[in-house]
């Protein structure tokens, strides 16, 4: 557990990094098995197409995070967080769950921009849950919140920040649970 790890977490239009956009990043740091609540990065992103025009969130995106054209109407758009999201990562490790997903939006909206998204090391707490957990079928965020006994702040469900504070709880518990197995072998 020991080294620094972001912690970060998409909202978006849609599944496809190269058709859709990004509408919310939140992040949290962890150094040395340590959540740092006060290093944490958090914003609303106007959405955008490839070709730089205004988007609006699709029913169905905010039927699921509960993000609409309004909150965003006023929000920076990608070329204006990106830059600072990539600063506030720095040369730290990423983790998210279901890190491909969210790492794909990244690279494409870095990509686009002339920017380069490269963490030193990309973790999944997806895929550690599997590890930790190799009996259960369920591996979603609200399954392994339930399993770790850990709970969502009021209405955070599904937005960025919240789901970022549960994933690095979880992030730091199964790295617990994998050491206590690894060690036992």
């Amino acid at each position: 557990m020991q080294g620094e790890f972001v912690v970060f977490d998409l909202e978006t239009t849609g599944l496809s990094p190269e058709k859709d956009a990004i509408v919310e990043i939140g992040a949290l740091r962890i150094i040395d098995g340590v959540i740092y609540e006060n290093q944490r990065f958090e914003s609303l992103v106007r959405p955008l197409n490839a070709q730089g025009g205004a988007i609006s969130i699709p029913w169905y995106a905010t039927k699921v995070h509960g993000i609409t054209d309004a909150m965003v109407c006023s929000a920076p758009t990608i070329p204006e967080v990106l830059p600072t999201f990539l600063d506030f990562v720095g040369g730290a490790s990423v983790v998210a769950h279901n890190v491909t997903f969210d790492s794909g939006f990244v690279r494409v909206a870095a990509a686009r921009q002339g920017l380069r998204w490269a963490p030193p090391q990309q973790l999944c707490t997806v895929q550690l849950s599997r590890r930790a957990f190799p009996r259960e079928r369920a591996h979603n965020l609200d399954a392994l919140s339930q399993r770790l006994g850990l709970s969502f702040a009021d209405g955070s469900r599904h937005r960025s920040f919240g789901d970022v504070q549960v994933t690095a709880q979880a992030f730091l518990q199964l790295l617990n649970r994998l050491e206590g197995v690894s060690s036992n072998h």
